[in-house]
């Protein structure tokens, strides 16, 4: 009985340590994926889509006619009785026009697939920038939780030489103030954190759990391919350019259907009359003659579009270029400020506050230079942190442009 109340303990250990463990990267993508509400209703939009290729492929309906009356003769001698008459007509869907038409079919069902791709990639985009974002205001609140622990030490190795008459009091007033600054940003760095997480838990859906932690690292940023090699992948998988392009030859498609239905429409008609009489029965070919209507405006709007979604096309990849080109350019130079900070700045800055608090602790310095170091290797800190956080900005920008589901976990 003990053995399984034991085992019963360390399974339910088990079962809370896995319930609590960290979240990365990797697996709030999936949560916001699976969860999320928005881009299931934008998958409607794909299915009516498809149900629209459907549509266009369907055949013409037949009609069918049925007439029923009485027939008096004028002639002497004449038979009046009952008249009726029956008639079928089925429309001629040409294979071109057809074609055509199931051709538009499928390219907006590119354009609304292209569409909910992009907007999943948004979707991507917003929460990984969250979950950097987190990192960053969870790095701030432990440099801010560690500069005050440097600052309170100060604060008792002054107040303990006041006490013995070591220095003078000004110097335990400073040391308060400093304190209590130094609480104030742990105070206001843990807010933005508060912040930061309820951003987050929004960005994924409810399948976050309020008590959730990150398993990843702010500085854990994947490096970036080459230039070329990006540039010549945007223009193929970025999801609004294939947007744009799959609506150009929709337009394409659009246009040549408008100019096809300026051609004369075909049906096939069989009726039978019957009288008292006579049966006649008749077989024929009903063509539409486009005299009047010869589609002038519909053609023209079809053209415009045309003109409309190469433009936008034309600009779409400008646009895309540009945003590229600034996102690589962050990239690199968030890229030299953290390995400048993290290889030379931040380390001077740590030895020269260590240099200090040691002269201070013998007498050799005051208390100001000690707070100048000290401020000096915070603002140092601070910077290597702020550099991070814009690498991985802008190395979620650039996942985005080239519609990248590759996280830092895989």
């Amino acid at each position: 009985m003990r053995r399984l109340v034991l085992l019963f303990l360390g399974l339910a250990g088990g079962c809370s340590f896995y319930a609590h463990a960290g979240y990365d990267l990797a697996q709030l993508e999936v949560l916001a994926l699976e969860k999320n509400l928005s881009l299931r209703a934008a998958g409607d939009l794909i299915d009516s889509a498809r149900f629209g290729v459907v549509s266009a492929s369907a055949f013409p309906n037949p009609e069918l006619e049925v007439l029923s009356g009485t027939a008096r003769s004028r002639a002497v001698g004449g038979e009046s009785g009952n008249a009726r008459s029956i008639s079928v007509t089925q429309p001629i869907d040409l294979p071109m026009r057809r074609a055509t038409r199931i051709a538009v079919a499928e390219a907006g069902l590119e354009v609304t697939s292209a569409s909910v791709e992009a907007f999943k990639q948004r979707i991507l985009a917003d929460v990984r920038l969250r979950y950097y974002e987190l990192l960053l205001r969870e790095a701030e609140v432990a440099t801010a939780k560690e500069d005050f622990k440097l600052v309170n030490a100060v604060r008792d190795r002054i107040n303990q030489r006041v006490v013995q008459g070591e220095s003078p009091r000004f110097d335990l007033i400073r040391a308060d103030a400093e304190t209590k600054s130094a609480d104030m940003r742990v105070k206001a760095a843990e807010f933005r954190e508060q912040q930061a997480r309820a951003q987050l838990q929004q960005s994924v859906g409810t399948a976050l759990p309020d008590d959730f932690s990150l398993a990843g690292r702010l500085r854990d940023v994947p490096a970036l391919e080459d230039e070329t090699v990006i540039r010549a992948r945007l223009l193929n998988v970025n999801p609004e350019l294939q947007r744009a392009k799959a609506e150009v030859a929709r337009s394409e498609r659009s246009l040549e259907l408008e100019r096809m239905r300026r051609l004369p429409t075909l049906a096939l008609r069989g009726a039978v009359d019957e009288d008292p009489d006579m049966r006649n029965s008749r077989l024929g070919l009903v063509v539409s003659i486009p005299l009047w209507d010869q589609r002038r405006g519909p053609v023209g709007e079809a053209a415009a579009q045309l003109s409309r979604a190469r433009n936008e096309m034309d600009a779409q990849i400008f646009s895309l270029s540009q945003s590229l080109g600034a996102a690589v350019s962050q990239y690199r130079i968030a890229s030299t400020q953290v390995n400048a900070l993290e290889s030379g700045i931040l380390k001077e800055a740590e030895a020269a506050l260590k240099v200090a608090e040691s002269a201070y602790k013998f007498g050799e310095r005051g208390f100001l230079e000690v707070l100048d170091a000290q401020r000096v290797f915070r603002a140092a800190r601070t910077e290597l942190i702020a550099a991070r956080f814009q690498l991985a900005a802008a190395w979620v920008e650039i996942q985005r442009l080239l519609a990248s589901r590759e996280s830092v976990s895989k």
